[in-house]
């Protein structure tokens, strides 16, 4: 039997054209093996080709009096749902929709000193709460589509699984 705790969903995908500024939603995207998502700023021969944050952790500041917060304002490519991001490690393989795949290179980042992210929104969680990944396989990726954690690096209450 499947377990739950190892699978969510894309709630939203996000590009933006210059990075350091909230992105764009938009209801799909490709990946690019060893690039990122075509047509963002942040895609490249590097180990932060896109970004992940939770929905919930978005849904957590707008309770801190911040109503206007929506998916990509954090410069997030990809938000999740039903998917505990604080529990993945650096390692871990995500199939996102059919083929697609991800693995991660990096949890949080370091921030910019008020960049235009947390001017616009108070403050910015991607440092804390973000995590980071390079493109494994190519794919076309939709909101709603599942996203598998793959390997055995995920870390529940009773350990890695």
């Amino acid at each position: 039997m499947e377990n739950d705790s190892l699978k969510g969903k894309i709630s939203a995908i996000s590009i933006s054209s210059k990075k350091g500024i909230p992105k764009t939603n938009v209801p799909a995207a490709r990946l690019i093996e060893n690039f990122g998502i075509e047509g963002d700023a942040h895609a490249g021969n590097w180990h932060r080709q896109v970004s992940l944050l939770a929905l919930e952790s978005i849904e957590r500041m707008k309770t801190l009096g911040l109503p206007l917060l929506k998916p990509g304002i954090f410069a997030e490519n990809l938000t999740t749902r039903s998917l505990d991001l604080s529990k993945i490690k650096i390692g871990t393989r995500l199939k996102i929709g059919s083929n697609a795949e991800i693995e991660v290179t990096q949890i949080g980042k370091e921030c910019h000193a008020r960049c235009a992210i947390y001017e616009k929104a108070g403050d910015c969680i991607m440092p804390k709460e973000g995590i980071f990944a390079r493109v494994i396989r190519s794919g076309e990726i939709f909101i709603d589509d599942e996203i598998l954690v793959l390997n055995g690096v995920y870390q529940t209450e009773s350990g890695a699984k």
